[in-house]
C-alpha cells in the first residue's frame, strides 16, 4: 500500500469511528472495526464484514496452518458452535506474518476446512502487522496491539469495543478466554 493510500485508509476508519455512536450498535448498525469489505479464503467472493457482526460479540484470531497453535483450530471451532446461537462470531484472518502460512491459499484453506472443520467465517490470506495490516488488523492493534504471534485473540463487544486481546497461548475453551466471551455475551 503506498502512504497516500495508507493515510486515505486511516482518515477513513477515523471517520467512521466518529461517525459511529453507542445507539448505532444498539440499532444493529455496524462498528466502524467491521465496516470493510474482505475476500473469502480461497475463493473470489468478498464478505461484507458488517451484516457478519452487526449486534454480535466478535472473536477475531490471526491464524497460519504450519504453527504449533494451528490445532487451536478444533478449540475455535467449538467455541464458534457452542456460543453462536447466542450471538457470538469468530474470524479467522491466515497471516504470514510468522513465516508459519501457507504459500497457496488453497492448501490453507485444506487446513481450515478439511482438517479441523472450521464453519466460521475465514478470510483471504493478509498482513495484521504493521502499516500494510488490513484494516481490521489495524484498528485492533490502536486499540490493543499487534499480534505477537499466530493466534493471538481479539475479543470484542458488540458495539464494537475491544475488550481484551489474549495471546496464542489462551486456549479458545475452558479458561479465561471463554469466560471474558460468556461475560460479553451476556
Amino acid at each position: 500500500m503506498t502512504p497516500l493510500r495508507s493515510i486515505l485508509a486511516g482518515a477513513a476508519l477515523l471517520a467512521g469511528l466518529l461517525a459511529w455512536t453507542p445507539a448505532a450498535a444498539e440499532d444493529g448498525a455496524c462498528p466502524a472495526l467491521f465496516q470493510h469489505e474482505v475476500r473469502k479464503l480461497h475463493s473470489q467472493e468478498d464478505l461484507d464484514l458488517c451484516p457478519l457482526t452487526a449486534g454480535k460479540v466478535v472473536l477475531v484470531v490471526n491464524t497460519a496452518s504450519q504453527c504449533g497453535f494451528t490445532p487451536q483450530f478444533k478449540g475455535l471451532e467449538a467455541l464458534y458452535k457452542a456460543y453462536r446461537d447466542q450471538g457470538l462470531v469468530v474470524l479467522g484472518f491466515p497471516s504470514d506474518a510468522f513465516r508459519q502460512e501457507l504459500d497457496d491459499e488453497g492448501a490453507t484453506a485444506k487446513v481450515c476446512y478439511v482438517n479441523y472443520g472450521v464453519t466460521f467465517p475465514m478470510m483471504a490470506t493478509s498482513r495484521v502487522r504493521g502499516p500494510d495490516a488490513n484494516p481490521v488488523f489495524q484498528a485492533l492493534n490502536r486499540a490493543a496491539g499487534e499480534p505477537e504471534w499466530n493466534f493471538n485473540k481479539y475479543l470484542v463487544s458488540r458495539d464494537g469495543e475491544v475488550l481484551r486481546h489474549f495471546p496464542s497461548s489462551a486456549e479458545p475453551r475452558g479458561g479465561e478466554l471463554e469466560a471474558a466471551l460468556q461475560a460479553a455475551l451476556r
